[in-house]
């Protein structure tokens, strides 16, 4: 699969030649520059796909999610979504928009407010975009917070009172409240435990079954990235150097930089391949076997 190839049907999300830069600070001479993160992106999302962007730190893969999520400004291309270019609307994506895009992010606890109950995050998303009676508020927050494993109870507590994986279920909630079309999970399960890395992937993969919302999963962890993603795109030194399904990016990687990024993957066994699999079988029994909410 080439990398303007997406599957069967209209993509919900059509990026096409992005590149992003960051101005860097004034030189002796006042001069600023333009230093580039991401050239020359191009890839697509279906409706309910995941597509997993893996890479080393630097390469780009984070940026593009925020480009994406207009959090960066493109320097050029096109982010195509349901139809139209987003990257023409200026400095500020309308309203309508970020109802339908979504993220969730590498760290909760700093999105959650110290001082509010963990509903507020909630009802405050919802107030925004319009929602303001009290009782719809109440009922579409807990509705929310059953969704992703979590109680009534859970609504009146402080985000300190709650665990690494229950504040993102929070995150997680929030993010889906608005029945958006694409979530943007960026690093979302890098700070967890691995057991309650298992349960965030496991929900965020029956969430998908059961609203068909797409992910862009961008992450480190290529075990967690093969778990989830239908496919995945390699990033390196800003670059989409390699996309395909997710099982041919693993069984076959075409580009150095791939064979070279699923090589440093640590292992005692001689081809590692042996050690990968009993990984994914245990990961998976070990997540099965954890209650869907933490203590």
């Amino acid at each position: 699969m080439t990398l303007d190839q997406h599957p069967t049907g209209s993509p919900l999300l059509d990026v096409r030649g992005l590149s992003v830069g960051y101005e860097a600070p004034a030189g002796f001479l006042g001069r600023r520059t333009v230093v580039p993160a991401v050239e020359d992106v191009t890839f697509t999302i279906a409706p309910g796909e995941t597509l997993g962007f893996v890479g080393e730190s630097g390469s780009g893969k984070s940026t593009v999610g925020k480009a994406i999520l207009r959090l960066v400004a493109p320097l050029s291309g096109s982010i195509v979504f349901d139809g139209r270019d987003v990257a023409e609307d200026g400095a500020r994506a309308p309203l309508a928009y970020r109802r339908q895009v979504q993220a969730v992010f590498q760290d909760p606890a700093a999105s959650l407010n110290p001082r509010h109950l963990v509903s507020h995050a909630i009802e405050t998303t919802l107030r925004r975009h319009g929602v303001t009676d009290r009782v719809e508020l109440r009922s579409r927050s807990l509705e929310a917070f059953e969704m992703v494993g979590l109680t009534r109870e859970h609504l009146q507590r402080f985000p300190n009172e709650l665990s690494g994986g229950q504040q993102q279920r929070v995150a997680i909630a929030r993010a889906l409240v608005l029945q958006p079309r694409l979530v943007v999970c960026d690093e979302a399960v890098s700070a967890l435990d691995l057991s309650t890395q298992g349960q965030i992937i496991n929900l965020l993969a029956d969430l998908q079954m059961a609203t068909g919302v797409s992910y862009l999963f961008i992450a480190h962890d290529l075990g967690l990235v093969r778990h989830i993603a239908h496919r995945v795109g390699v990033m390196s030194t800003g670059r989409l150097v390699e996309l395909a399904d997710t099982e041919q990016i693993f069984r076959s990687p075409q580009h150095p930089y791939t064979r070279r990024l699923l090589g440093a993957t640590p292992s005692s066994h001689p081809d590692g391949r042996e050690e990968r699999r009993a990984r994914r079988q245990a990961f998976r029994e070990k997540a099965a076997e954890v209650a869907p909410v933490e203590s």
